[in-house]
């Protein structure tokens, strides 16, 4: 079935992350090959900024033509732009920067959609409308946000994946792709976040995760546990889904759920 979910195991962070790293660069090609654009939803976290890391340091980085590639991202914390803690720092850091920065076919900086901050002016409620908005402009007609071509995600040790933590009302909102997160169990405490059907509208989704730590909530949402208390489960690409783990976090993942690489 095309959704269902797979997991491809690696026996270290570090093979995990360049592994990613050119996987997504080969299948960004070949994307770009039968369509104009690419959207694309990065993740945070440590594996998060590691497969970037991973991206900006391969041999086939300059391959890419990240001109016609569009970068947003699937959850922000609600912190100054240039705080430690902001996702689209690290990932500038890691990855972006350096795109930005080649002579030719390099990232554009008008395609690179973060979301708001405090300094704009504005509140958490007003930020999350203006990132949904920004979303719709690049929908296609009748949608709320673009097709989004890959969504990488983290998984916490809870399950929770962008800033959807398991039985919270965030979980459950189906009418905007786009909610504000107030008093997050995980510091800091104002996020902003896209929805599980924005999620769950992506062609791909790919989870990135690894540690002792996350072994429990991927073998809960490989099991079929609730959304609502392991927003893992939840997350379904249209085409596929596939975990990218290592070999701690794989420690609950039956056999027959284990991909052969492909």
């Amino acid at each position: 079935m095309p959704t269902e979910r797979r997991v491809l195991v690696y026996q270290d962070r570090d093979q995990l992350t360049t592994s990613v790293a050119k996987r997504f660069l080969s299948r960004t090609r070949e994307l770009l090959e039968s369509q104009e654009t690419v959207h694309v939803v990065l993740t945070g976290g440590s594996v998060g900024t590691g497969t970037l890391a991973a991206v900006a340091a391969s041999k086939d980085r300059d391959r890419v033509d990240w001109s016609r590639v569009h970068l947003w991202w699937g959850d922000e914390r609600w912190v100054a732009r240039d705080d430690a803690d902001r996702n689209e720092l690290q990932a500038r850091e890691a990855l972006l920067e350096t795109l930005l920065a080649l002579p030719e076919r390099g990232l554009v900086a008008e395609h690179v959609h973060g979301y708001p901050a405090p300094e704009d002016g504005i509140d958490l409620d007003a930020a999350a409308v203006r990132y949904a908005d920004e979303l719709r402009r690049f929908a296609r007609p009748g949608e709320d946000h673009p097709r989004f071509d890959i969504t990488f995600l983290g998984v916490g040790p809870d399950g929770h994946v962008a800033s959807l933590f398991p039985e919270r009302a965030e979980v459950s909102v189906t009418d905007t792709s786009v909610v504000p997160v107030r008093n997050s169990p995980k510091p800091p405490s104002e996020r902003l976040s896209l929805t599980r059907p924005a999620i769950n509208s992506s062609v791909r989704v790919w989870l990135v995760l690894a540690g002792t730590d996350k072994a429990s909530a991927l073998g809960l949402a490989l099991a079929g546990a609730s959304y609502n208390e392991v927003p893992a489960a939840g997350a379904k690409g249209r085409k596929r889904t596939v975990f990218f783990v290592d070999q701690d976090a794989a420690a609950e993942v039956p056999d027959s759920l284990i991909l052969p690489e492909y």
